[in-house]
């Protein structure tokens, strides 16, 4: 497994491409936009591109589906409950910089159901808070957490945009992923990488 980032869109969101070095299949996560950076490595690399994973629906992840896939026509996956997010364009913030965008085409995923895409086992955790169905991928295996704007290294995500709630989004935190490994490692939709154990020690959100 190799794990390439791209710092992509407008707030400097972190996308993904996780892949299997030898078969080539690969997926990518949270897409804010579809930078030529991002295409050349996937060509350069020879990849096959099998889906599109959403942690959550918000503008800074969404708005580089369109173009990616007008290239790679593959499902996209998001939590069960970000649908209306998803398809409003105020809701997910994207008509305050851009003319509004929305996606409809999702395969909708729940918690605790697990991925087979790519060569990966893939784990959904429903973590709501920074959004009403926002959710992480979790890969065993690989000891790696996808966390969008659920958790952060030592902070949480936001929970002041409609539909948010810090009760649930730190009860989503320490039922769902503080029980994982401690040198589980996590990635985040922004910032810097960290780690579960280094979370359980430091972030001031989750000290009790």
């Amino acid at each position: 497994m190799k794990i390439q980032t791209f710092v992509t869109g407008i707030i400097g969101t972190n996308t993904y491409v996780l892949y299997d070095e030898n078969t080539k299949e690969a997926v990518l996560v949270d897409p804010a936009a579809c930078p030529k950076k991002l295409m050349n490595f996937i060509q350069e690399e020879g990849l096959d591109m099998k889906a599109v994973l959403l942690t959550h629906g918000h503008f800074d992840h969404i708005m580089g589906i369109q173009d990616f896939r007008k290239v790679y026509d593959v499902p996209v996956y998001a939590g069960e409950r970000e649908a209306a997010l998803l398809q409003d364009a105020h809701w997910n913030q994207s008509d305050i910089y851009t003319n509004g965008y929305t996606f409809s085409d999702a395969v909708y995923v729940k918690d605790g159901e697990m991925l087979h895409i790519a060569g990966f086992d893939i784990q959904v955790f429903f973590t709501p808070g920074h959004t009403p169905g926002g959710v992480c991928y979790y890969l065993a295996d690989e000891g790696i957490l996808f966390s969008g704007d659920t958790l952060f290294h030592h902070s949480v995500g936001r929970t002041d945009f409609e539909g948010g709630s810090m009760s649930d989004l730190v009860r989503g935190i320490e039922e769902k992923l503080l029980c994982l490994p401690d040198e589980t490692k996590v990635l985040p939709g922004h910032m810097d990488a960290t780690t579960i154990g280094e979370e359980k020690k430091y972030n001031p959100f989750l000290r009790k």
